[in-house]
């Protein structure tokens, strides 16, 4: 029988805090080592929002930051592609 499966887990899983990263250790996650850190500005976080070290919550706010960065991206050629191309008729 599979019993690795997250419906398949018991309550006491920890599958909704794993969900984006395997490390069940919140004191080894370092959000200054992650994919994007840059110099000469390094890890950028005015607001302390990774503060706590919490690998999930990063990785989800990560997520969400991207996605609505995509957003913003397809409503700014919304508002761009109307003013060169018109469709023809009235409307």
């Amino acid at each position: 029988l599979y019993t690795a499966s997250p419906l398949r887990a018991g309550r006491e899983s920890k599958v909704a805090r794993n969900f984006f990263g395997e490390s069940s250790s919140y004191s080894s996650f370092d959000p200054a080592k992650e994919l994007g850190v840059q110099e000469p500005i390094g890890f950028w976080d005015p607001l302390g929002l990774s503060a706590d070290k919490d690998e999930a919550t990063f990785k989800r706010r990560r997520a969400v930051e991207i996605k609505h960065g995509r957003i913003a991206m397809y409503a700014t050629i919304g508002y761009i592609v109307p003013e060169y191309y018109k469709f023809p008729g009235y409307l």
